[in-house]
């Protein structure tokens, strides 16, 4: 019997190295409209030759997660700049509502807290946790906390261990997040809203930190049912 077995081909460096700034973009370490370090400074901190930068940067552009300005430097892509957003397209060929992204959400970030619970490893768990204190930090300083969200939500994607996931819930991010900032600002303005979602965050982590799928998936339903019923009232 003949097994389809092919030769392993080690990885790249300079697929590691878009890998780790992708990963750095996607995580919101790195933000919207934020210059990264120089080619040489890169090179050096990472190990590499200038060369790999280069190649992986290259890449990068082409994904459109970052620019170049000619004497500036490199900064990742703003979102608003992303106008190809395969959900916002469908979102107006469908005329489809904030309340119909928030039922998809919910079948999506469900399944993935609840994978999260089985799969996050120590450093999953560091960045849920800097999420949600980075949340508290830019709420008390009076912001509407809205990019730590994200990051929330995109570390369990990470945690999930699920590649696709990530790249869905990535547009899904930077559609509901920065394409459509307007339209959330209401839930983020109201103080006792605030403190819900940072107490359903805390409660999404407890149950990924204990190894509790069911439950990480019940609290990520109740999160995400909570920003849904109240753009619900709000439409009636």
């Amino acid at each position: 019997m003949t097994i389809p077995i092919k030769p392993i081909k080690p990885k790249r460096i300079s697929d590691q190295v878009l890998d780790q700034i992708r990963e750095l973009i996607y995580r919101g370490k790195l933000k919207p409209g934020e210059k990264l370090m120089t080619e040489r400074e890169l090179a050096q901190a990472m190990n590499v030759s200038r060369t790999t930068i280069r190649d992986a940067i290259q890449r990068l552009v082409t994904m459109g997660l970052i620019t170049q300005k000619q004497g500036l430097g490199t900064f990742v892509k703003p979102m608003e700049a992303m106008q190809e957003n395969p959900l916002a397209k469908a979102m107006e060929a469908q005329s489809a509502s904030l309340v119909d992204l928030l039922e998809v959400r919910m079948g999506l970030e469900c399944n993935a807290a609840s994978l999260a619970a089985q799969r996050a490893d120590e450093t999953d768990i560091t960045a849920l946790e800097q999420s949600i204190g980075e949340m508290q930090h830019e709420v008390e300083s009076g912001r509407l906390g809205t990019e730590a969200d994200t990051s929330f939500h995109m570390a369990i994607a990470y945690a999930a261990k699920n590649p696709l996931h990530i790249l869905i819930m990535r547009n899904f991010y930077d559609y509901l997040f920065h394409g459509i900032r307007e339209n959330l600002a209401s839930l983020y303005e109201d103080p006792d809203n605030i403190q819900k979602i940072l107490t359903q965050h805390r409660a999404i982590l407890e149950a990924i930190t204990s190894r509790d799928p069911d439950t990480a998936y019940v609290s990520m339903n109740t999160h995400i049912a909570f920003v849904r019923d109240f753009f619900k009232r709000k439409k009636m």
